[in-house]
This record gives C-alpha cells, sequence and structure tokens, in this order.
C-alpha cells in the first residue's frame, strides 16, 4: 500500500531524501542493532541488512525500483565484501534472458494484432452472456501468460481496452451505470489475471525468479513443470473466480450478443490473419512446444526462448529497434538480474540456513504439514502490506523455503505452493500487482467492492489450491 499511494503523489526532492535517510537509517539499524547469528559472517549480516533495504526500497521507491537494485549492487563489493565481477553476476544467468526473450516474443504478439486478434476470437465464441464475456477474456489472459512474462503487459495492453469497449458498449460508465455490466467486468477480469500469473512460470516476471531460488535448495522447476503443477487447482479457480465475481457484483444486463457481434465485426475490420501473423503463430507454438518438450529433448527453454525472438529479427516480425527500445523488459532486467545475484549470495553466505534454524525454534513442537499450513496462511495475507509480487516473495519466499526443507517438509510441494500462492494473493486490494490500479483506476468498482471482492476470492482461492491442489500435488508425488 505504500508503494501505491508514493506512486499516487509526485515525488520531492525533500520526499525523495527523507526516503533515502529511513533506508540508511534501517541499514544501520539492522547491522548496528540487531544481534548477529554466530554462523553468519560480517560481511554476510551486511549483505543481508542491504538486501533487505533493496527489498523496501523496491516498496518506497524513492527512484525507481530498477535504480534501486542498480545502486544495491554497485554497494555489495563495498558493503558485503563481495568483488563487483560476481555482483554483476546475475546479469549473465539464463533465467534473466528467458524473461527478456519472451518480452520480445510477447511485443511481437501485441504490436502485429495477433494477441487482439485472439481475445476477439474467444469473445466471438464465449460473448453471448455477461458471463461469457468474462471467461472469454480470462481465457485470452491464460493463453498470453503461456508466453507474456508481464501480466500489466498482456491485461492492461490487450484485454483492458477491450473490456472497457464492452462495457461502453452496452452503455456501462463509471458512476451510476457501471453496474450494468463494467463492476463486474472489471472486478472478475482482474481476479482471472491473478490466477493466471500463478498457473505459468511465465505468468509473471518473478515467477522464474521463484525457480532459481527453488534451484537453489536443490529443486529444478521447469516451464512445463509449473504447467503440470498449476493446471488442475488453477483450472478450478478460473472456473470458479468468473462465477464468484459474478455473484458479488452481479451486472443489470446478463444476455450480451452485441459482444459476440462487436467481436465478429472487429475481426472483419482486421481481416485475415497477415502474413506477420502467420509466422508469429509458428514461433508462439514453437516455443511453447519447446518448452514443454524440454525434458525429453535436452533443449534449455531459455534457448528456445532465444530462438523465437532470432526467429522474429530474422523474419522481420520484431524490429531491432523495437528490441532496444523495450523499456519494460530493460527495466526488468537491471532489477531482476540484481536481485537475482543478492539473494544468491545471501544463500552462499548461510543466511537463509541461519534464519530458518532461528524462526524454526519457535515451531519446533510443529510436524512440516501443520508448520506449512499456517507459514501458508501468514505468507498470504501478509500480501495486504505489499504492493508488488516480487517484493512480497524476495522478502518471504527464501526463508519460507529454507525454513520448512530444515523441517524436513518435501521441496516439491512447499516450491510450488508458496511460489503459486504468492500470485493468487494479489487478489486482495486495489494495488496487489501492477494491473490492480490499472483496472481499479477506471473508475468502475468502489474500494469497498474491490477489497471485498478480494478477501472473499482469497478464501476461494485458500479452498481449492488447499484441497484440490495438494490433493493434485500428492498424485503427481510432490509430496
Amino acid at each position: 500500500m505504500i508503494a501505491w499511494m508514493a506512486e499516487a503523489a509526485p515525488k520531492t526532492v525533500k520526499r525523495i531524501a527523507i526516503e533515502f535517510s529511513a533506508l540508511a537509517v534501517f541499514y544501520c539499524g539492522f547491522v548496528f542493532l540487531l544481534p548477529r547469528p554466530e554462523s553468519v559472517t560480517t560481511d554476510g549480516w551486511r549483505l543481508t541488512a542491504l538486501f533487505l533495504a533493496t527489498v523496501l526500497g523496491s516498496i518506497l521507491q524513492p527512484v525507481p525500483g530498477g535504480a534501486v537494485v542498480l545502486l544495491a549492487i554497485t554497494l555489495a563489493p563495498v558493503l558485503g565484501g563481495m568483488k563487483i565481477a560476481d555482483a554483476l553476476g546475475g546479469y549473465a544467468d539464463s533465467t534473466v534472458w528467458l524473461v527478456m526473450a519472451a518480452f520480445f516474443v510477447s511485443r511481437a504478439l501485441i504490436d502485429t494484432g495477433m494477441a487482439r486478434r485472439i481475445a476477439l476470437l474467444f469473445i466471438r465464441l464465449f460473448g453471448k452472456s455477461s458471463l461469457g464475456v468474462g471467461y472469454a477474456l480470462a481465457l485470452t489472459d491464460w493463453v498470453l501468460a503461456s508466453i507474456i512474462p508481464s501480466n500489466a503487459a498482456r491485461s492492461g495492453g490487450v484485454i483492458l481496452p477491450i473490456c472497457r469497449s464492452i462495457c461502453e458498449l452496452y452503455g456501462s460508465y463509471p458512476g451510476e451505470t457501471a453496474k450494468r455490466l463494467g463492476r463486474f467486468l472489471m472486478a472478475g477480469v482482474y481476479q482471472s489475471v491473478c490466477v493466471s500469473t500463478a498457473m505459468f512460470l511465465t505468468g509473471q516476471a518473478s515467477n522464474p525468479l521463484a525457480a532459481q531460488i527453488a534451484s537453489g535448495f536443490g529443486y529444478k522447476v521447469t516451464w512445463a513443470g509449473w504447467l503440470v503443477a498449476g493446471i488442475v487447482p488453477g483450472a478450478v479457480s478460473l472456473a470458479l473466480t468468473m462465477w464468484l465475481v459474478l455473484k458479488l457484483n452481479p451486472p443489470e444486463i446478463r444476455h450480451t450478443p452485441e459482444a459476440a457481434r462487436f467481436a465478429h465485426d472487429e475481426l472483419v475490420k482486421m481481416g485475415p490473419m497477415t502474413r506477420a501473423q502467420k509466422v508469429l503463430l509458428v514461433v508462439f507454438i514453437s516455443v511453447c512446444g519447446a518448452w514443454v518438450s524440454s525434458g525429453q529433448t535436452g533443449v534449455d527453454i531459455t534457448v528456445a526462448a532465444l530462438w523465437g525472438s532470432a526467429a522474429l529479427l530474422i523474419t522481420e516480425i520484431l524490429k531491432w529497434e523495437t528490441v532496444v527500445s523495450e523499456r519494460a523488459a530493460w527495466d526488468i532486467f537491471i532489477w531482476y538480474g540484481g536481485l537475482l545475484r543478492l539473494g544468491k549470495a545471501l544463500n552462499e553466505k548461510g543466511v537463509t540456513k541461519a534464519f530458518a534454524e532461528g524462526l524454526g525454534g519457535y515451531f519446533s513442537g510443529l510436524e512440516w504439514l501443520p508448520m506449512l499450513a499456517v507459514m501458508l496462511l501468514i505468507y498470504f495475507y501478509a500480501h495486504y502490506a505489499f504492493a508488488s509480487i516480487t517484493a512480497h516473495m524476495l522478502a518471504m519466499y527464501p526463508p519460507f523455503l529454507a525454513l520448512l526443507a530444515a523441517q524436513g517438509a518435501p521441496l516439491g510441494v512447499v516450491v510450488f505452493s508458496f511460489a503459486c500462492f504468492v500470485n493468487l494473493s494479489a487478489c486482495l486490494t486495489h494495488f496487489g500487482t501492477t494491473p490492480a490500479p490499472m483496472f481499479f483506476s477506471q473508475g468502475y468498482v468502489s474500494m469497498r467492492d474491490w477489497w471485498r471482492t478480494g478477501f472473499v476470492m482469497s478464501i476461494a482461492h485458500l479452498a481449492v489450491w488447499g484441497t484440490i491442489g495438494f490433493a493434485w500435488w500428492k498424485l503427481l508425488g510432490l509430496w
């Protein structure tokens, strides 16, 4: 919430100075006032303080998040005893380049109109009722989440404009007419985005980071493995989400034949698939196929994604000027690679292990399964305090993983439960992840209705993933 409020007001020099001072005070207080565990070196303790101050800085954002991380990387050699080449090592990590390559393919999907075509096809098929329109938009996000690692890009760049157009088609605008259709669609589509982010390794930018952290504990997460783990509970959650939102925010208009006609007319205007769209479709299917079969073929998923990007560049579907101007991708490259390296450094210096041993003492009487249940509840509802899935995951995912691993919990169920739940928890507020303020700012849903819907959906997600999800993971042999 702090970060959302900070974005809402323009920054002043005084405010920036105050926020940087707060980060400095936090760092000094942590290093000099908190007792350092004997198993952690002085450099490791300073690096821990730097990492936590960086996460806090990503929330406060005295400067953009990427700049905060870059500053931390330059300070790591001074404060954490790292060599500068070592501190910059995260930018050579294959996971970072997977996200970059996926961003480039996603830019082609949006720029060629292929993503919009997919959305309109779903609406033409299912858009004869308000509930059908909601499911059509949810399915569009689900398909795009298979390769677009930015929930903001796919929902804000593709789905939100179409959603708004359909609302206005029925005379539903912010204010008195919002209840006609807009309140339901805006709330429902956003809630479905939270589910899609949990179902794919590429669901949003920090999911590969969670996979990389899991690899540090000896558990490998693949694109296909994440899909298989999330597909059953995710499908149930996705189906339940739109129906529940309909009950919580019932639209006055239930039948929407004009929406299907609108989609048909828009597809007619677009005409047949262009050469660019046909080539892109082949690349899209090929990359996803390579990801699914990587376990059998041995082709690294990052290599497959880079091949896809290269194919689009060779065929000039994707222009090099577009690649170098893809601001969101390069922003993620800076903060993602930096945070990835800092997180690895903490693990290498034994900080996460020391934290797990210390925290584990408070729960020594619990078996791993009830401890996992308690930790997941704390972890889920802690998102009320976060305006970023990435910040939430970085702050709590590694230590909770270490804690459960130390208690002997099966790594598979721990890795996927925490990785999926952090995405689902974005349902709670109007600042839970980047698309939240984008949908909320449309003015169709009041804050009261948004939070009420989010809390009910949180219970639904916990019920579905805590029962069907855990049963499915048991069947898969994850525990």
